[in-house]
């Protein structure tokens, strides 16, 4: 077990990266590729002319095609951590249309215009009905996923909280030392 510098969390030594925060703990082992940890892909959604990625800590926009070069121009791959996405637009494909599932972030520039204005914007992925499941998948994942982290800290704020109310308890010679750190140990999982 080791701690956060940066949250103070309690991480299992093996990890690499604080589970609550996503700081880096220590230097990642490279795969036989380059890529890290980090970097290994966890689930695809293939679209009409790009990719939707879900990373262990982000997810990954890439572009490919023609129509995509055309609509998007030459960007290259686009990474929006899990942390920073405030929501997520997925409209169904029809009988007529394509679906689209599309990424809103702080601070970012996302259209609001519909499939329109969606198949311009550079936080879409258009879709035929046959990818649908796909996306339906990755989207599910990645709600499932931005929930832990939202969840996690909430929770981390709630024990820090217990934690200074016990101290203070202990301060006021209210509880012992040892009840305080029995208890210490229960709220931190130890």
């Amino acid at each position: 077990m080791e701690t956060c510098p940066k949250c103070g969390a309690i991480i299992d030594s093996h990890w690499k990266f604080c589970t609550l925060c996503n700081q880096k703990l220590r230097n990642e082992e490279a795969f036989a590729d380059g890529n890290t940890i980090s970097d290994a892909v966890i689930m695809n959604a293939e679209g009409i002319g790009g990719t939707l990625s879900l990373l262990k800590d982000r997810i990954r926009i890439s572009r490919k095609g023609l129509g995509s070069l055309i609509l998007q121009g030459f960007k290259g791959d686009k990474d929006i951590y899990l942390s920073q996405i405030s929501s997520i637009q997925l409209k169904k494909a029809g009988g007529f249309t394509n679906g689209y599932i599309q990424f809103s972030f702080l601070g970012g520039q996302e259209t609001k215009g519909g499939i329109f204005d969606a198949t311009q914007d550079e936080n879409t992925i258009m879709f035929k009905p046959s990818q649908q499941a796909q996306f339906l998948l990755i989207k599910q994942e990645i709600d499932k996923r931005i929930s832990q982290l939202r969840n996690g800290s909430n929770v981390k704020a709630s024990s820090l909280d217990e934690l200074e109310k016990l101290a203070s308890l202990k301060d006021k010679g209210i509880i012992t030392e040892e009840e305080f750190k029995y208890k210490k140990k229960q709220i931190l999982g130890l």
